[in-house]
């Protein structure tokens, strides 16, 4: 199926009057009130629980995606997003008042996090909900307009989009654009405040050096290589499964999906029957016609994972379907870091095996190249967990288990170096849409005081303001007697000190 027959592009013509119309709406203060937010969130909710049918219908067709997964992965986590984003967006939303230290006690310092304007999503196609919907959901937390760009590589699960976020949210708020290079380009040079991205790392740079210009922020979620070490005393038959799971769910086709075993070939032995009888579980001896198994999204990333796999290496598996972009689940064994399937990120199921005769020679390994999205470690020691994580570094990590570090809605997700820019999800995502803004009241019966900053200076005036400016480390650790009277304590010395020193200056006795 060709994209244009699954969903009907948005004209070029329109985006100019879409972003006009957006402008206006976000000028009028429309998206501010925290009870617009919530019933935004709250029709998201709502579009899941009623919709989770028709977008699990257009995601199995677009690439043979299992209902289930849809249903788990997608709207699953988009509601827990929600729900967790509705407890406590109006604690979030609060400007936040601000302590530090005695010098600067007199003022009425708080951070008003402030909406950035319109933000625009780009989706990804491997989770088209789920990766579309969720940056939406912190954007909207944070009081924006925003305009999503769904992958057009999932045309029937954009055009859904397009149809439901029409029906279910605010149109004078949130629009969609349907589309693929052309109309992101048309985006990317509009009237727009920040910009969140998901696919890969090549476009994503490409995307930064785009709004460059624009001085805006900007998040990368990318992806990238995630190993996986498992020590010689992991538990096997538990290590197995998980990695089963992780790297077959929607045919590999995930950015947290592990992409290579690293382990000693003592344990290479052990771990592959395991994984083998886990996808025999999972999908029986005949993945091509399981419902549960998905397939390669499109003829040109089913050549290119095709192309990965060497068959002088292969193990188990390997069997390919060009007709219906099928790809057995796959383990190649003997890899080195010099094979085609280890320069790149597969996003297909195949799992290579690099033997290492130490946990050292691993961390060498993975330190050899860029930073990972996401780092696993199967072990029953939590040394060795913590000197692996310790000597490495990578958007998020697990131990124990893959890509459900993702899950906790109150845990950051992003990349770092190669893998991403900026996280979301939870608080983090309130944050990355919205501007802290630094706001100070200055009493003006301060004056008396802050006078003695102006010009001339003098060598008494300038020590004066050195001593009252200066800030001193805390004499007393703020936990041993607790936050509130610390502060009451605080606050009450600098009204007296504040009080001795103005009277001090009225009454001359004190000369600069």
């Amino acid at each position: 199926m060709s994209v244009r027959s699954a969903m009907t592009e948005t004209s070029m013509d329109t985006i100019p009057t879409m972003f006009k119309d957006l402008r206006a709406t976000f000028n009028s203060g429309k998206t501010r009130p925290v009870a617009w937010r919530k019933k935004q969130i709250e029709q998201i909710i709502k579009m899941c629980e009623e919709q989770k049918e028709v977008f699990a219908s257009a995601a199995n067709t677009d690439f043979h995606r299992p209902s289930a997964e849809t249903h788990l992965y997608d709207c699953g986590v988009i509601k827990n997003e929600c729900t967790h984003l509705l407890n406590h967006i109006d604690e979030w939303a609060r400007d936040e008042s601000c302590s530090d230290s005695l010098a600067f006690a007199t003022m009425d310092k708080y951070v008003h996090p402030e909406p950035f304007g319109i933000c625009l999503i780009i989706g990804a196609w491997n989770y088209p909900f789920q990766l579309t919907l969720s940056p939406l959901i912190g954007a909207i937390a944070a009081g924006n307009c925003a305009i999503i760009k769904p992958s057009e590589l999932a045309p029937n699960s954009a055009a859904i989009i397009a149809a439901m976020v029409e029906r279910y949210l605010d149109p004078a708020c949130i629009r969609v654009v349907l589309g693929a290079i052309d109309q992101t380009h048309a985006l990317l040079k509009g009237d727009i405040d920040h910009v969140f991205y998901t696919g890969s790392t090549a476009v994503g740079k490409i995307i930064m050096k785009t709004v460059a210009e624009k001085m805006i922020p900007v998040v990368l979620e990318c992806g990238g290589k995630s190993p996986v070490y498992v020590a010689d005393d992991a538990n096997i038959a538990v290590a197995a499964t998980r990695i089963a799971w992780g790297k077959t769910i929607n045919c590999g086709q995930t950015c947290l999906a592990p992409d290579y075993i690293l382990c000693s070939k003592e344990t290479e032995s052990r771990l592959i029957p395991e994984i083998i009888k886990a996808w025999q579980l999972f999908y029986t001896n005949d993945a091509a016609n399981s419902d549960s198994y998905c397939h390669i999204v499109n003829e040109r990333h089913y050549e290119r994972v095709q192309k990965l796999i060497d068959t002088a290496k292969v193990t188990y598996g390997g069997q390919t379907d060009a007709t219906r972009n099928y790809i057995s689940p796959t383990i190649m064994t003997n890899v080195n870091g010099n094979d085609k399937v280890m320069q790149e990120e597969i996003f297909g199921p195949i799992l290579p095996f690099v033997t290492v005769k130490s946990q050292q020679e691993a961390i060498d390994f993975i330190n050899a190249r860029p930073k990972p999205l996401g780092l696993y470690v199967f072990t029953s020691n939590k040394n060795i967990a913590k000197t692996i994580i310790n000597s490495t570094s990578s958007g998020t990590t697990c131990v124990n288990d893959v890509i459900f570090q993702i899950a906790p809605p109150s845990l950051p997700f992003g990349g770092v170096g190669e893998s991403g820019l900026g996280n979301y999800h939870g608080k983090y995502s309130f944050n990355t849409f919205s501007h802290n803004r630094s706001v100070v009241y200055s009493p003006t019966w301060s004056e008396p005081i802050l006078s003695k900053r102006n010009p001339p200076y003098t060598q008494k005036k300038t020590a004066f303001m050195e001593s009252l400016a200066k800030v001193h480390r805390n004499w007393l650790p703020v936990s041993r007697i607790g936050g509130f009277w610390f502060w009451a304590f605080a606050a009450l010395a600098t009204a007296v000190t504040a009080r001795v020193v103005i009277r001090g200056i009225q009454d001359d006795k004190w000369e600069f």
